[in-house]
């Protein structure tokens, strides 16, 4: 669910699900961290969602944090609306993309640990969330996953000596 902003005459931003004013900043991390926003004028229900994020992008290229190169901007204003339908639809489809990817590399990624016998991740958790091995459907074997970690470990410290007497050799 989007949480719903509310902007009022005196230009100041009020966050519904939290009873408090917020800051264009304080928007900015909120939707870094993950949540929908939606803004919309108090009096009137209007929809001011794209004009608050764009603000939030001004105020970044304003501190040089966005850094928008200027032949783009130019090109922005000069084509307007057919050229804000196609970045909308380039963008649309680069993150579908991006997503259909990660799940792909996901997929690949159980399947190898499948080969590699060292279980399954947990479905939908992503890439690093591994569910414990289980045997005969029992609870898991955590003293095969601890001798496999010390295996791992060994094995890892072995390679770094490889590597720095490596480095110690002369070429």
């Amino acid at each position: 669910m989007a949480y719903v902003i509310k902007r009022y005459s005196n230009r100041k931003l009020y966050d519904t699900q939290e009873s408090r004013y917020v800051t264009l900043e304080e928007i900015e991390e909120m939707i870094r961290a993950g949540k929908e926003m939606s803004v919309v004028d108090a009096a009137s229900g209007e929809d001011l969602t794209g004009v608050t994020l764009t603000q939030i992008i001004l105020e970044n290229e304003r501190s040089h944090r966005g850094g928008l190169p200027v032949g783009f901007l130019h090109q922005l204003i000069k084509h307007g609306e057919a050229w804000q339908d196609f970045l909308q639809r380039s963008m649309k489809s680069s993150l579908e993309g991006i997503v259909s990817n990660q799940r792909e590399m996901e997929r690949v990624f159980q399947e190898w640990m499948s080969r590699a016998g060292w279980g399954t991740m947990m479905p939908g958790a992503g890439l690093g969330a591994r569910a414990e091995a289980k045997r005969d459907g029992g609870e898991p074997d955590a003293e095969r996953l601890r001798e496999e970690v010390s295996t791992l470990r060994e094995r890892l410290k072995s390679l770094e000596e490889r590597l720095e007497r490596r480095k110690a050799q002369p070429k």
